[in-house]
Parts: structure tokens; C-alpha cells; sequence
């Protein structure tokens, strides 16, 4: 991976144009995605489309990176979150955390936190 920072920033605005299968496309054929609605995780690239066709149908999001930083290995960026119902009402407006573990320059593991994790 070149840049991380510009690959970030690409992987989120993909997410945000709902063109999952480019996002999926980074993501190693065992991923373990975490499961920001009903907590948990989905594993793999049809756990992952699953649960976003889902998703896209309950809710609509924006995700912001606004800080990329890496650690042991893991990569934590601080985002916005905009969630909103599918009539417009607000329903998040927060910053949390996100952090990826990376395997052969795919993503091998994604989780969140309400908070920084030390």
C-alpha cells in the first residue's frame, strides 16, 4: 500500500457512494467485519454484502476519516458518523473509532469503538 492515508480517504468516500463492491473488492476472502447495528461480527465478502444490503435499506450513513494513525500494526482512525433514518431524521451524530488489521495489503479485520482504544 502506497499511501495509506489516500487509500483510507478512498475506501470511506466508496462506502459513502454505497459502491460496496469496490470496498469488498480490499477486503480478504475471511474477513471479520464488525457489525455496527446488532453488534458482533460478519465474516467474509457475503458476510459483509449481507449485512450492508441491510444496512443500506434501515439507514442512511457518512462516515468522515478525520485522523489516520497506526499502532502495533493496526490502523485507528477517528471518523464522523452521520446516521440518519430512510426519512431523513437524525439519528447519529457522533465521532467513534475504527481500527483494520491488514493481511497481504488487504483488510483482514475491522472493528469499532465508541472510544480510543490504548
Amino acid at each position: 500500500m502506497n499511501n495509506l492515508n489516500d487509500f483510507i480517504q478512498e475506501l470511506y468516500n466508496n462506502f459513502n457512494d454505497r459502491k460496496s463492491e469496490l470496498v469488498i473488492s480490499h477486503l480478504t476472502a475471511d474477513v471479520k467485519w464488525a457489525n455496527g447495528m446488532e453488534g458482533g461480527h460478519v465474516y467474509g465478502h457475503s458476510g459483509v454484502r449481507e449485512y450492508w444490503t441491510r444496512q443500506f435499506t434501515m439507514f442512511s450513513s457518512k462516515v468522515t476519516p478525520l485522523e489516520i494513525g497506526e499502532e502495533n500494526g493496526i490502523i485507528k482512525i477517528k471518523v464522523h458518523q452521520f446516521v440518519h433514518d430512510l426519512y431523513g431524521n437524525l439519528l447519529t451524530d457522533e465521532n467513534v473509532y475504527h481500527f483494520f488489521k491488514f493481511r497481504d495489503n488487504k483488510i483482514a479485520e475491522f472493528d469499532i469503538a465508541e472510544k480510543s482504544k490504548k
